[in-house]
């Protein structure tokens, strides 16, 4: 178990697009296992290789689901369609939340950690997940378009208001 150090706002790498992976082998198998220890560990649902200051498309997602961990290399969002208004928060934007138009439904294809294709019809909170996350490997961060942003809730504040994630 790894755990890397999530790259902050504003650095610059996370503004800069992510490069395709073309080798699947075992630096691959340990970018990803090490990204699910880092995103799990800081209590985040998606991490994408740029947050760990590696230009790599690849992200990981877990949104507590039946799908449990999805990993997905190079991935691309090839339909898109009907709109949700939600609040979003980020593992390299601590203590920010923002509320953030997604697509509703979506289907992402990529590659498993074999280079393998697999697809996902997502909609809601994991149509959501994927979307923040693939932004991550074109340098954009939810903040760009966010219509709103404001300072995160504790845990605390959250279960008191009964909002908890």
């Amino acid at each position: 178990m790894t755990i890397r150090l999530i790259v902050k706002h504003p650095d610059p790498v996370l503004r800069e697009r992510a490069q395709e992976v073309t080798k699947f082998n075992a630096n691959l198998h340990k970018l990803l296992d090490d990204m699910a220890d880092t995103m799990y560990d800081a209590d985040g649902v998606g991490l994408a290789a740029p947050q760990i200051g590696i230009l790599k498309r690849v992200i990981v997602v877990d949104v507590g689901d039946e799908h449990e961990l999805i990993e997905l290399v190079n991935p691309v969002i090839v339909v898109a369609e009907g709109e949700q208004l939600g609040p979003e928060g980020c593992l390299s934007i601590p203590g920010l939340q923002g509320d953030v138009r997604r697509y509703n439904r979506i289907v992402i294809r990529g590659q498993d950690r074999n280079g393998n294709p697999i697809e996902y019809e997502s909609t809601e909170f994991l149509s959501r997940a994927f979307q923040h996350e693939v932004d991550h490997l074109n340098g954009v961060l939810y903040i760009d378009s966010a219509e709103s942003v404001y300072e995160a809730k504790r845990n605390e504040e959250q279960e008191q208001d009964g909002e908890s994630q």
